[in-house]
């Protein structure tokens, strides 16, 4: 039971970063299974690959660069919402080895969906809300932090994946807070 909810909590964590960054963890999923590092369920085996390994680090280096471009990081958050679903889903499903297939891809889809969702929901609220704020001028900044984010959430979740689980409960919590908070504000103003 304690491998299983280890393997959830691995999940999770890279999940989330994939909502980040869709290709980021995937790359740090494929070289520490290159590596020996994490084992991988046989039917994500091919993660390890070096040609998996290579067309994933392309695609990372083209997702970043893309960030970085005004415009076309607002459309590729669009194109990305379906993909970030998917790689959350692959991402809590690779590593469940022993659970029933209904019961491993549920748990895939509500916990590696959801995790992915969330944070790509909000991190690209927070950059439309960059865009409208600073014209496009702020969203490097902003990618930089998701970068980073999604890169020490990926180590942390293969390092001390209940850390990083815990990590995500408190991010959004606190950008729940933090909401609820401008809400609030903003409704106050409008009173007076």
């Amino acid at each position: 039971m304690t491998q299983i909810l280890l393997s959830l909590a691995l999940g999770i964590g890279l999940a989330a970063a994939v909502g980040m960054r869709v290709f980021i963890p995937l790359l740090v999923v494929a070289v520490a299974a290159h590596f020996g590092m994490i084992p991988l369920t046989p039917a994500f085996a091919w993660l390890a690959s070096p040609v998996a390994l290579a067309m994933l680090g392309i695609a990372a280096v083209v997702e970043v660069a893309a960030y970085y471009i005004p415009g076309v990081d607002n459309v590729l958050d669009a194109v990305a919402a379906p993909l970030a679903l998917v790689a959350g889903t692959f991402m809590v499903a690779a590593p469940l080895w022993d659970l029933p297939p209904l019961i491993k891809w549920t748990t895939a889809i509500i916990a590696g969906g959801g995790a992915a969702g969330l944070t790509h929901g909000v991190t690209s609220l927070l950059r439309a809300k960059s865009t409208l704020a600073t014209g496009g001028l702020g969203n490097p900044v902003l990618a930089t932090g998701e970068l980073g984010g999604s890169l020490l959430l990926s180590v942390l979740a293969l390092l001390v994946p209940v850390l990083a689980v815990v990590l995500v409960v408190v991010a959004v919590y606190g950008i729940y807070r933090l909401v609820k908070w401008k809400s609030g504000a903003s409704q106050r103003m409008n009173a007076s």
